[in-house]
């Protein structure tokens, strides 16, 4: 039996205690990239080096329980329920739940509390909280409102890694001291605590206009019950009004462009990427999702002004392109070699079929040596010339799409891009034009669009309502050499959003319609079902998950474009018919490489 090193001991007995914490021993635990959070019922937490320090275990450890915690201690439905509307405001409730939250899990176990606060100490280093010429501007108040709290709840002095940020907001949130007091008096009752923020944000003029309903003590209910029954006969039960009411009204609550989202912002990532979860709706309110796409309303969209489709190197500064691909080189260097020897693999294969053929006896081309002899035998003959004919394999592009959501953050999109760039650069050399794009939405939870919308009177089953983008790493003409610094854009902070998968796909097919190639591939790279929170608010259930089938209908059915599919963790077979599932991301290489030599050695393509 192999002996486990020190760290992988490490990386074992820290799975075990976030299990425990949790209360869940069927938890997957994975580690990968450098940002914590749960996907879809599955704690990612960031590498960890192979010698760590005493700094670096104590965060590790501290990012584990703090997850761990929120598993334990959180309910999402009643979260959601009392969630605020307002953008700054849901930043604020966000930041104080995962304050009690953590104040809760410490209160028993000083050593966990060490552990979280060394977590955000070097989370706060990260987003320079630390500075002591902090600008407000980089100063969110809602994160030092959660640093606040904590040193309430928890009774605890917070580490210097804060000391900038609450430089900058401290003398305004001691104002409303009192109400910190309140909440800790009631930090086991999740109801009652995300009840009692409304009171809070009231002091910063932030309260929802009917947040004093919501937040009227239980007595007062038989007084809105009378209410209800003093209506007017001729008024319907279920108003649009009173439809709205409880309900949680989708914004952009991570700010339009917020590319430093922050640990906390993602611990809920499966609720931002995956199958959609209807099960909290009624039957009369939540419409089976239709077998046949042409069964429900057509694909529409509210705006597409917001829009965009937007080349790496726009989206960021060289430099820190150079410094990202460097972080994205030297985080997958192990992966780099085995993705690397499945590529030169399926480059012997590609080239075995690239047989030369020449048409002979030409007035023009390449001189035909091997029949100069004929000159010198018979000078009135002409000189022969050749000419290499084009293949059919030469002719030939791949477009590989992947997804850019936020439930890829981590592990997940650093395998991605790597392998997508070692399968373009192995394609090149093979003479196959290849391009790699990249799709999310420019907002968390609606953009400009939605905004656009709520300034309109909210007109129902708007369509799509968020703001794409759509994002070209590498075009089909660029070299790879040039290119190479755009896949680390994936590795920025704040860039994985959203997904709406069936725009994007038809976005790469006409892509891959306008080029001048005769074979067409489309290889699609996704870990989820189309979602978008303000979309699937505010529409029918199923409209974004159909406008998905009817594009890879079209495509596989009534175009030349050969479609491919690779999900991750996610069955995609029932989406596409030519498609394979991993549940392990260090699979990825090896089925890209398998389904591009299945391809080519189709030598017919269609």
């Amino acid at each position: 039996m192999t002996e486990q090193s020190p760290i992988d001991n490490f990386k074992r007995a820290l799975g075990a205690c976030t299990k425990a914490i949790s209360g869940e021993p069927e938890l997957e635990v994975s580690f990968g990239g450098d940002i914590a959070g749960i996907i879809r019922e599955q704690v990612m937490l960031p590498a960890v080096p192979k010698v760590p320090t005493d700094d670096q275990i104590a965060k590790a450890r501290g990012e584990a329980d703090g997850l761990a915690l929120r598993i334990a201690l959180h309910d999402d439905e009643i979260h959601a329920r009392n969630l605020p509307g307002n953008p700054e405001a849901r930043m604020i409730y966000e930041a104080l739940e995962q304050a009690r939250i953590e104040a809760l899990g410490s209160a028993h176990l000083s050593g966990l509390g060490d552990n979280l606060m060394a977590a955000l100490d070097a989370r706060a280093r990260r987003r320079r909280f630390h500075k002591p010429d902090l600008s407000k501007a980089d100063a969110p108040l809602a994160e030092a409102i959660g640093y606040y709290a904590r040193e309430i709840f928890m009774d605890r002095e917070m580490p210097d890694g804060v000391d900038g940020i609450m430089d900058v907001h401290r003398k305004e949130i001691e104002k409303s001291h009192g109400r910190f007091d309140v909440l800790k008096d009631i930090l086991k009752d999740q109801d009652k605590f995300s009840r009692g923020i409304q009171q809070l944000l009231a002091d910063f003029d932030l309260a929802d206009e009917h947040g004093d309903s919501q937040n009227d003590e239980d007595g007062d209910d038989e007084s809105r019950e009378n209410e209800n029954e003093d209506q007017q006969p001729d008024q319907p039960p279920d108003t649009p009004q009173e439809q709205q009411e409880g309900q949680t009204e989708v914004s952009d609550a991570d700010a339009m462009e917020d590319e430093n989202a922050d640990a906390q912002d993602i611990v809920d990532a499966e609720n931002i990427d995956g199958e959609s979860d209807d099960s909290d709706q009624s039957p009369e309110t939540a419409p089976q999702r239709p077998n046949l796409p042409n069964s429900a309303p057509p694909y529409h969209i509210y705006t597409a002004r917001h829009d965009e489709v937007i080349k790496a190197e726009e989206l960021c500064e060289v430099e820190e392109l150079e410094r990202l691909r460097g972080y994205l080189d030297g985080h997958m260097a192990g992966l780099s070699s085995v993705i690397s020897r499945l590529a030169n693999k399926l480059q012997r294969r590609l080239l075995a079929q690239q047989q030369r053929s020449w048409t002979f006896d030409l007035e023009e081309g390449v001189l035909d040596t091997a029949r100069l002899t004929r000159v010198i035998i018979d000078p009135t003959s002409g000189l022969a010339f050749k000419e290499e004919k084009e293949t059919d394999f030469r002719d030939t592009i791949v477009s590989i799409l992947i997804d850019n959501s936020g439930s890829m953050r981590g592990r997940p999109i650093m395998v991605a891009a790597v392998c997508a760039d070692i399968m373009a650069r192995t394609l090149e050399r093979c003479g196959v034009k290849a391009e790699i794009l990249g799709f999310t939405t420019r907002a968390w939870k609606g953009g400009r669009s939605f905004q656009d919308w709520l300034g309109n009177e909210k007109p129902k089953n708007p369509g799509r309502l968020n703001d794409l983008r759509h994002i070209i790493y590498k075009g089909a003409d660029v070299p790879w050499r040039r290119a190479k610094r755009n896949l680390g854009l994936m590795m920025r902070e704040g860039l994985l959003k959203e997904n709406i998968d069936g725009e994007a796909l038809e976005w790469a097919y006409q892509r891959l319609m306008m080029r001048p190639e005769q074979r067409r591939i489309l290889m699609v790279i996704s870990d989820g079902a189309p979602v978008d929170d303000a979309t699937q608010s505010q529409n029918l259930s199923g409209l974004l998950e159909n406008n998905l089938r009817m594009v890879i209908d079209k495509i596989e059915n009534r175009s030349e474009v050969e479609l491919v599919a690779i999900g991750i963790g996610h069955d995609v077979t029932r989406w596409y018919k030519k498609a394979v599932t991993i549940m392990d991301v260090e699979q990825l290489g090896g089925a890209m490489t398998e389904k591009l030599a299945e391809l080519f050695d189709d030598k017919g393509g269609r």
